[in-house]
């Protein structure tokens, strides 16, 4: 994890919040969740599925009682119907704006052992982490269960969506969110295909410089958008870079959010890239792009109209 206390100040919180998580990429080891148990009906006793960190899950009935310290997560069940379930998030769950009455039980890692017991759970969701192995141990030898997700690449989140779907008993209607998203994501890479590709470099953090890196969702929408990160390859979803090395690689155009394409506008160092220079920094709306979630479609429309204005109505 790169600074988290920094991090919860950002005011690209969302795209810095899936940063900093996707940064514990290094810690990847985890097993996944069973794919194929994903698209089958409730996670009940009889069929129990495994989550990322190879623990098991075993619902008598689908949850009613649900904390979700996952920003992309929360999106979910609020498009799966079960917005009214979940009683507790993070600090940076702000979409739909009914999750904002949610109370806030912290930023996700490492959470208040305490305070989400103290809202009688029986379901905690919880990014999967190295800093929230901990919490998953004690929160089930409290007797509460568990489910562990990573969300870092596109196929994460349609994983997910069908494993949230199987825990509520609706793998209908998580069926109709992924088709739905991938329709989105369809129609974006077909309108830019053919068209010139520029390169991209997306600053996530100013000091150290973080670039976003191959391992991210957030490459996988700059490519469905009709360009290519130039650190795409780099396996890992975020990475420390140095501005020489960026102005080496040469991008034609930088994609950072608005107070961090500001303070680059404003540096003098960043004068030496020839996309600064020639006035290519584009503003990503970090709220819409910064998770995984139900709105990975409009983010990817958002980032085709940067880089290829007017191909994308």
């Amino acid at each position: 994890m790169h600074h988290p206390g920094s991090l919860a100040g950002v005011a690209a919180v969302a795209v810095m919040l899936a940063v900093s998580l996707a940064c514990d990429a290094r810690d990847s080891r985890a097993v996944s969740v069973d794919s194929a148990r994903a698209a089958g009906g409730a996670a009940t006793s009889r069929s129990p599925l495994r989550d990322d960190f190879g623990d098991t899950l075993a619902l008598a009935a689908p949850p009613q009682r649900i904390i979700s310290l996952n920003p992309a997560t929360t999106e979910l069940f609020f498009a799966l119907g079960a917005g009214n379930r979940v009683v507790g998030r993070t600090h940076y769950d702000l979409y739909p704006a009914a999750a904002k009455a949610v109370p806030d039980l912290g930023n996700g890692m490492q959470p208040n052992i305490e305070a989400v017991l103290g809202a009688r759970p029986d379901l905690v969701v919880l990014y999967a982490s190295s800093e929230n192995r901990d919490a998953a141990r004690r929160l089930r030898s409290a007797g509460v269960q568990t489910l562990t997700l990573r969300v870092d690449r596109i196929a994460d989140f349609r994983r997910t969506v069908m494993t949230l779907g199987r825990v509520l008993g609706d793998t209908m209607t998580a069926q109709g969110v992924v088709d739905s998203v991938r329709a989105t994501l369809d129609r974006v890479r077909a309108a830019t295909q053919g068209t010139r590709r520029p390169t991209a470099f997306w600053k996530a953090w100013d000091s150290p410089v973080i670039a976003i890196g191959g391992g991210s969702f957030l490459t996988e929408l700059v490519e469905i958008a009709g360009g290519t990160n130039i650190y795409g390859d780099d396996a890992r979803p975020s990475l420390d870079v140095t501005i020489e090395d960026v102005v080496r690689r040469d991008p034609d155009v930088v994609l950072a959010g608005p107070e961090s394409a500001a303070r680059m506008r404003a540096a003098p160092a960043w004068r030496a890239l020839r996309a600064v220079r020639d006035g290519r920094v584009l503003v990503v709306d970090t709220m819409l792009v910064g998770r995984p979630g139900v709105r990975l479609g409009e983010a990817a429309v958002s980032l085709a109209r940067l880089l290829h204005p007017g191909a994308v109505p």
